[in-house]
């Protein structure tokens, strides 16, 4: 669908890749040297809820009390459970029917893209540079950004559209690490398992109740306070698996992590000999603030677009990663611009059309801005 949207529109070089992204130009306006800025948006969604057969729903100006949804009756979202909500009264809010994910993220970014490139495709007396434009696959699986991707895109820095609330510039996300334990008990008949027996699951349980549960997991930290999450935990007597993801903002923190769950297993180990438990880390991303720090154009430039909007918002941490994280870490320093998405993840997920329209118009004039035009 989006490649024949783009070639509809005139971007040029429109392509799909071996490794699944769709790639496009929107070609400059200006002659001279001028930055090439790079956007991007991931066009999968969440594999921890249902994200197929969605029905949106529009509410349109929405009065400031309770949402209902229509497939889940006991469903509710208002402003006690999603405080952004309250700066929205009069917004067209999209929700999902209650049983589903919205797709928010990143169907918002996806669709504030191709919204902005369209724009510009149509209007050549909006000056700018050249623009590449990527729609990745795999980012909430961490998977998103191919090593072949920057080439490719071949931009000087770029924007993903995968940010939360109107205003805001990410520039700073977690460092992140998985970590995956296998557990092999010794497998007898219960009958005959006396003295015998090593329960995989029982030791797989262990080393989960020994973890900080109550000052570590996602459900208990906030802002700049990293986390250990188990995901994923299944097997027999026999075998077990737990996967983990390790969440942190300095390295330092993240390798304490990854240290921590090591030694828990290795305390486990050790008050079961005849078991075998292993621990695998594995990295993902680094928080893209290190690379960022060091050259705040690309995010001061966003910051003067939201600025000519008039809705300039405070920096803060992402509570996870993007494709920027890697992007960043590969040589192409890439922030987030926001699009408004909220609740993400869950049934409750929603968006304002004014905030997809806001975060349209800042990306308009970001790329006048970049070239020193509408200052």
């Amino acid at each position: 669908m989006l490649p024949a949207e783009l070639a509809e529109i005139g971007a040029a070089d429109v392509t799909v890749t071996e490794y699944g992204a769709v790639l496009a130009t929107i070609p400059a306006t200006v002659t001279g040297p001028t930055p090439v800025i790079g956007s991007l948006a991931h066009v999968d969604t969440a594999p921890q809820h249902h994200a197929a057969g969605v029905k949106p729903v529009v509410h349109r100006c929405h009065n400031g009390g309770a949402i209902s949804f229509a497939d889940a009756p006991h469903l509710i979202l208002s402003a006690e459970n999603s405080a952004y909500l309250a700066e929205k009264v009069g917004d067209d809010i999209i929700t999902a029917s209650g049983t589903t994910l919205l797709g928010a993220d990143d169907k918002a970014g996806v669709a504030i893209i191709m919204t902005a490139a369209r724009r510009l495709l149509s209007d050549p007396s909006i000056p700018r540079g050249t623009i590449p434009v990527a729609f990745t696959p795999d980012e909430e699986i961490g998977r998103g950004i191919d090593k072949r991707l920057p080439k490719d895109l071949g931009a000087d820095f770029a924007y993903t559209l995968d940010g939360g609330k109107a205003g805001e510039i990410e520039y700073e996300s977690f460092s992140a690490v998985a970590a995956t334990v296998k557990v092999t008990g010794v497998l007898v008949h219960p009958g005959y398992a006396t003295g015998k027996l090593v329960n995989a699951l029982h030791l797989a349980a262990k080393i989960v109740a020994t973890l900080p549960q109550a000052t570590m997991t996602p459900e208990v930290t906030s802002g700049r306070e990293g986390f250990i999450r188990l995901y994923q935990m299944n097997g027999t007597a026999a075998e077990a698996e737990l996967k983990f993801i390790l969440r942190d903002l300095e390295r330092d923190g993240l390798a304490a992590k990854g240290d921590l769950v090591k030694q828990v297993c290795a305390v486990v180990q050790a008050t079961e000999p005849r078991a075998e438990i292993t621990c695998e880390i594995r990295e993902q991303y680094r928080n893209m603030r290190y690379w960022l720090e060091k050259d705040m154009k690309p995010v001061e430039l966003a910051r003067g677009a939201c600025r000519a909007e008039e809705m300039e918002r405070p920096s803060v941490p992402i509570r996870g990663g993007t494709d920027g994280s890697r992007l960043t870490e590969m040589g192409v320093p890439t922030p987030s611009i926001f699009t408004g998405m909220q609740e993400i993840r869950g049934p409750r997920e929603w968006i304002s059309v004014q905030d997809m329209a806001a975060a349209t118009r800042v990306f308009l004039r970001l790329a006048q801005h970049a070239v020193g035009k509408g200052v």
